[in-house]
């Protein structure tokens, strides 16, 4: 994994390249928003971690110019902490934010837990148990039988299994499939988790959507 460190001040750079590279990352350096983008554009990284005073371009510029080149996830460092700002960072493309003064060891763990959610979110197939998940045709396959799925069935089973024996409750599924404007209630999950068991049942030995009591659902992959 290639990492880019924006910051202007050479010191904090020192110390989050060292971090950084005790974990076996790759980590570029740049001192300007214009550096960086020209970075950007040579090589892009697997992440940045971008601090939002800088000289020639700011912060929030380039997180929307970055943003243009590649969806690569970044992290935003600052000493301002006020939830405006975090909020137009937010609004730039920034998928996280740290507030200076910050531990280390907080900043690697935020690194690794962005790129974890990254590669799930941008994986194109799912494999959990004996069954496979194939997010560019809309296909799950169980052995020697392959079928199509509705389009929200599918992607309440592709989330479910992107993480199996997670739970999520039955408001993060209706934000998450549906969007936070969707004006239905909340039994439209259970209505989709009944259709998907019905397909799945008779089909799969190693996978079943199993319904935690008081809080949702969660797809659970026996051994």
């Amino acid at each position: 994994m290639r990492l880019l460190v924006v910051d202007d001040d050479p010191n904090i750079r020192r110390l989050m390249k060292v971090c950084l590279q005790e974990e076996n990352y790759a980590v570029a350096e740049a001192a300007n928003g214009r550096e960086a983008l020209d970075l950007c554009l040579s090589s892009p990284p697997d992440l940045i971690v971008l601090d939002v005073m800088l000289p020639e371009m700011d912060g929030w510029a380039f997180c929307r110019e970055a943003k243009r080149i590649a969806d690569i996830p970044i992290i935003m460092v600052t000493a301002r902490g006020e939830m405006d700002d975090k909020l137009r960072g937010f609004g730039a493309g920034a998928d996280d934010y740290l507030v200076k003064p910050f531990d280390p060891r907080e900043l690697v763990v935020r690194v690794k837990a962005l790129l974890r959610r990254f590669r799930i979110e941008h994986a194109q197939t799912v494999q959990v148990g004996d069954v496979s998940i194939d997010r560019r045709a809309y296909e799950v396959q169980i052995g020697d039988i392959a079928f199509l799925l509705p389009p929200k069935e599918f992607e309440l089973l592709f989330k479910l299994a992107s993480y199996p024996n997670r739970i999520f409750t039955r408001s993060q599924l209706i934000e998450q499939i549906w969007g936070i404007d969707y004006d239905g209630d909340e039994r439209t999950v259970d209505v989709h988790i009944k259709r998907l068991r019905e397909r799945l049942e008779g089909l799969s030995e190693r996978v079943a959507i199993q319904t935690v009591r008081g809080l949702g659902y969660r797809l659970e992959v026996i051994a």
